[in-house]
């Protein structure tokens, strides 16, 4: 989906129910052609494997029908290339076949066919088939955009909540930071707390992680010798710096 589209303008632009026919036989190829017809499809053919993988490679199908005993390249491996390329991972296959045999069945699914139906079929179950499979891919389709657009979304609240984050930082980063003998508020009296001797004020260190709400510590030094201290005066604590 395009960049800053919707869901509803991603599923209107879906590209047409086009179904690729892919079988030897071109009567099989006319009556499944003349089946989807008649609900308005979309109809490639392809008379053997490469001539399908080529179609489906350069035209992506909505879906794919396919016999299973193809010249050049089997169903099989056509199933399973297409499985493979990213292109058509999720193009819903339907084998058309006549082989009945469940041990081929069972390796048609493994390959990667979607539903099967064996041969001869009616016209109306080949075209409720289709249906289903083209409603059950498109269904895919519209959660696969509504996942899209929420992972976008998120995305595009994390950059912002980025952006908050960083421009607060920048705030905090240059705001004023600087020491005076004449802070805002007036240094306390305090005595040491290892010889409980008056301490001496020597200067005040104004900062803090906002401009607007600046904290203050002051700088006091024992004359007795035994260090300086520093009061905080958010935490109303004194402890010893040096």
């Amino acid at each position: 989906m395009p960049d800053g589209g919707t869901l509803e303008q991603a599923v209107m632009s879906s590209p047409p129910r086009r179904v690729l026919v892919a079988d030897a036989d071109v009567e099989a190829r006319t009556w499944c052609a003349r089946a989807l017809q008649s609900v308005d499809y979309d109809i490639v053919e392809a008379a053997d494997g490469r001539e399908a993988l080529t179609n489906a490679l350069v035209h992506r199908p909505a879906l794919l029908i396919t016999e299973l005993r193809l010249p050049i390249l089997d169903g099989y491996a056509l199933c399973e290339i297409l499985r493979r390329d990213r292109t058509t991972v999720d193009v819903p296959i339907l084998v058309v076949t006549t082989e009945t045999r469940p041990c081929e069945i069972d390796r048609a699914r493994q390959a990667g066919a979607t539903a099967l139906l064996v041969k001869p079929a009616a016209a109306s179950t080949l075209v409720r088939e289709a249906r289903r499979l083209l409603a059950q891919s498109h269904e895919l389709r519209e959660r696969s955009i509504t996942a899209r657009e929420r992972g976008r979304a998120h995305t595009h609240r994390s950059a912002n909540l980025l952006a908050h984050s960083k421009k607060q930082l920048a705030v905090s980063r240059t705001s004023s930071r600087f020491a005076t003998t004449t802070p805002p508020m007036p240094a306390p009296t305090l005595t040491c707390p290892l010889c409980d001797r008056p301490l001496t004020y020597e200067c005040s260190h104004i900062g803090g992680v906002i401009a607007h709400a600046p904290e203050q510590w002051d700088l006091f030094k024992c004359t007795a010798g035994c260090g300086h201290f520093e009061y905080r005066h958010r935490t109303h604590r004194l402890r010893r710096v040096s």
